[in-house]
C-alpha cells in the first residue's frame, strides 16, 4: 500500500510504511501513541497507524516545546507529528519493525485527542477475556495482530473479486428480507408491521435466488453474501456470517471444480498457501473409511484400516459377531505413550460416541506376560498370531505403537475412530486441501423417521430415482481445508419433475412443496439451464489463513458464543410501542 493519495494537515505518509529510502526529508505522520519511553533527555514514542509502527524521537535541544509536551502523552492519545525522517544508528536498528531502520526526529506535534487509560493493554498480546475484548472491540481492533487479521480479510475479498470479475462473473445482490424456507437451521424472523402476524426471514443463504438468477440468464453470478442462521454457536459459527456465493449455468461438476481450483490458487495464495493446479479428490465413502469423517484433516498422519478380511473367520465373538450382523471391524495405530489410564479415557470417549466398546493394545517386540505375538492387550489371548500379525500389518503399526479397534456398525466405527484419530494425532505443518465428492443424497433421520437431504433439497440426484432413496447419490462436492469444510456446492436440479421426486422422497406433499417453494417450481417450468454452484465460508478461510482458532478473530464486530453483542448490548428489549406496531403486544 502506498502513501495517502493527498497530503493534508495531519499526515504526508502512513507511519508504518516509512523506510530507509524516505530518510532525509520532512514527514508528517498521525496515529495513536502505542508506547512511550522516557530516557532522561530523550523521549521515544512508538506511533501506530493502520500500516504499522514508527518510532518518534523528541529531543530537548532544537524542539524544546515539543519535548516538554511529550512528557504528558499517554497510551492511545491521538497525535499528529512533524519532523525529519532520519536513519537510525546501526546499533539502534530494530529488526522487529519494518520501519526499524528509521525514526522521525520530531520538531512539532499536535495532540488531537486525549485518551483515558484502556481497560487492557493495546501494546501487549496478553490474554484478555472475550467478554471484555468484545465490550471494547474498538480497542481490541487496534492491536496490531487484530488489525492484520482484518487486513487479511480485505485482501482475500479483493482477490475473490479480481479473479471472478476477470472471468465474466457478475456481482449481484439478493434480498435480505425474504420468505422463511426450511433449509436445515432455524430462521431469524422479522415481524412485518404492515401485515400483522406475518414475518420475513433473514436468509440462511442466497440459494434459491442464485438459482433464479441462472434461470434469468445471467449465467455467472457471485456475491459476498451476508447469511443468518439461528443455531447454537461454536468457534466456527456465528448467527451472522459471510460467504462467497457462486453459481454458473451450462456446467457439470468438472466445470465448477475446475473454476474453484483456479480461484483458490489466487485466494489462498494471499496467505502464502501454494495451491496445486488440480486439488486432489476423495470420495465420500473413501473419506469415511480412511479418516472417519467427510471433513478429514489429512495433516494427521494416521489412517483407519478396514480389518474385515483379517478377522473374517475370527473366533473372537466381538469381531465375528459384528461382521456377521453386517457391521465392520476397523482400527488405527498411533505412536506415543499409552498408559492404562489413557486407554481407559479413550474407551470412555468411544462409548460416549456410541460404540459398544474399544479394543486396544500395544505392539511389542517380544511376547510379554499377558500378550501374544508381540501385542500386549486384554484380548490378546482371544486372537490368533496370524490375526494379530494381519492387524499390525493392515494398520501399519510399528513397535511401541498403540492399536485401537472398533467393531460396530460402519457409521459408528467411522464416527468413533474419526474422533479418536483427532484426539490422539498431531497435525503436521502447512495446509491441506481436498475435494470430497460422490456424497449420498440423503441421510436417515431416526428421530423423525424420514429422509433428510445431506446437502439441501435442490441438489441434483443421481442413480435410479424410482429405487429406494437411500440408494440415491448426489452431484455434490465439498472443499475441505485442514479438517474444516470451507466450501460446499452441487449441480442443481433443473426440471420440475426431478425436483418433485426429491420433495416426495423428503416426505413433502405436492401441496406443501407448492406452498414453500412454489416460486421455484414455477420458474423451473419456464426452462432452466443445467446449473451448479458453491458457497465458500469467507470467515473460515480467513481464520485458517491467519491461523486463528475462532472466526470471531477475523470478524470486525462478532457475537459471543451465546449470540450476544457486549459492545451494543444486543439482543435487547424493545419499546412497547414498537411491539404494538408489530402486532406482538396488545397493551
Amino acid at each position: 500500500m502506498s502513501v495517502p493519495p493527498r497530503e493534508n494537515r495531519y499526515r504526508t505518509a502512513w507511519a508504518g510504511l516509512l523506510r530507509k529510502e524516505h530518510a532525509g526529508g520532512e514527514q508528517r505522520v498521525a496515529g495513536w501513541v502505542h508506547r512511550r519511553r522516557d530516557h532522561g533527555g530523550l523521549i521515544f514514542i512508538d506511533l501506530r497507524d493502520r500500516e504499522g509502527i514508527l518510532q518518534l524521537v523528541f529531543h530537548p535541544d532544537g524542539a524544546a516545546q515539543a519535548h516538554e509536551a511529550a512528557h504528558r502523552l499517554r497510551a492511545e492519545d491521538v497525535v499528529s507529528a512533524t519532523g525529519t525522517l532520519v536513519e537510525r544508528d546501526p546499533e539502534a536498528v530494530n529488526p522487529e519493525l519494518p520501519s526499524g531502520e528509521v525514526e522521525l526526529r520530531v520538531s512539532s506535534f499536535d495532540l488531537l485527542a486525549d485518551a483515558e487509560t484502556p481497560p487492557f493493554q493495546i501494546d501487549e498480546d496478553e490474554p484478555v477475556g472475550e467478554e471484555l475484548r468484545l465490550r471494547f472491540r474498538y480497542l481490541d481492533l487496534r492491536k496490531p495482530q487484530m488489525t492484520e487479521a482484518i487486513r487479511l480479510r480485505h485482501r482475500v475479498v479483493s482477490a475473490i473479486r479480481g479473479h471472478l470479475e476477470a472471468r465474466g462473473f457478475l456481482d449481484i445482490e439478493t434480498p435480505i428480507l425474504t420468505r422463511s424456507t426450511p433449509e436445515g437451521a432455524r430462521d431469524y424472523l422479522v415481524p412485518s408491521r404492515t401485515q400483522p402476524g406475518s414475518c420475513y426471514a433473514l436468509p440462511q443463504s442466497p440459494q434459491l435466488f442464485k438459482q433464479l438468477l441462472m434461470m434469468s440468464g445471467f449465467e455467472r453470478y457471485y456475491q459476498i453474501a451476508r447469511c443468518f442462521r439461528d443455531e447454537d454457536l461454536r468457534a466456527d459459527r456465528q448467527p451472522e456470517f459471510t460467504q462467497l456465493d457462486m453459481e454458473l449455468s451450462f456446467v457439470e461438476e468438472e466445470d465448477v471444480i475446475h473454476t474453484c481450483d483456479r480461484l483458490m490458487r489466487d485466494v489462498l495464495g494471499v496467505g502464502g498457501f501454494d495451491v496445486p493446479e488440480e486439488i486432489e479428490r476423495l470420495t465420500y465413502d473413501d473419506a469415511l473409511l480412511r479418516y472417519g469423517s467427510d471433513r478429514p484433516d489429512r495433516r494427521i498422519p494416521i489412517e483407519i484400516a478396514d480389518l474385515g478380511e483379517v478377522f473374517g473367520a475370527s473366533e473372537f465373538k466381538v469381531f465375528s459377531g459384528a461382521l456377521a450382523s453386517g457391521g465392520v471391524v476397523r482400527g488405527l495405530s498411533a505412536p506415543g505413550e499409552f498408559p492404562r489410564s489413557r486407554f481407559d479415557a479413550l474407551t470412555e470417549r468411544a462409548q460416549g460416541l456410541g460404540a459398544k466398546g474399544l479394543v486396544w493394545g500395544v505392539v511389542e517386540s517380544g511376547t510379554p506376560q499377558g500378550g501374544t505375538g508381540g501385542w500386549r492387550s486384554p484380548v490378546a489371548k482371544f486372537l490368533s498370531e496370524e490375526e494379530i500379525a494381519g492387524m499390525i500389518t493392515a494398520t501399519g503399526a510399528e513397535e511401541g505403537d498403540a492399536i485401537l479397534v472398533v467393531a460396530d456398525a460402519a457409521e459408528t466405527a467411522a464416527k468413533v475412530l474419526g474422533e479418536l484419530r483427532l484426539q490422539i494425532g498431531e497435525p503436521t505443518g502447512g495446509h491441506d486441501l481436498v475435494w470430497i465428492v460422490e456424497f449420498p443424497m440423503f441421510e436417515w433421520n431416526e428421530e423423525a423417521r424420514r429422509w433428510d437431504a445431506l446437502h439441501h433439497p435442490f441438489t441434483a440426484p443421481s442413480g435410479d430415482l424410482d429405487a429406494d432413496p437411500g440408494t440415491w447419490r448426489s452431484r455434490a462436492y465439498d472443499l475441505v481445508m485442514d479438517g474444516s469444510e470451507i466450501g460446499g456446492g452441487s449441480i442443481r436440479i433443473n426440471t420440475p419433475e426431478v425436483q418433485g421426486k426429491v420433495f416426495e422422497a423428503l416426505g413433502m406433499s405436492p401441496a406443501q412443496a407448492a406452498e414453500r417453494f412454489g416460486f421455484l417450481l414455477d420458474a423451473l417450468r419456464y426452462g432452466a439451464p443445467p446449473h451448479g454452484g458453491i458457497a465458500f465460508g469467507l470467515d473460515r478461510i480467513v481464520a485458517l489463513l491467519g491461523e486463528r482458532d475462532s472466526i470471531r478473530d477475523v470478524i470486525a464486530f462478532p457475537k459471543t458464543a451465546s449470540g450476544a453483542d457486549p459492545l451494543t448490548g444486543a439482543p435487547a428489549p424493545v419499546d412497547a410501542r414498537q411491539l404494538r406496531e408489530l402486532g406482538l403486544r396488545r397493551n
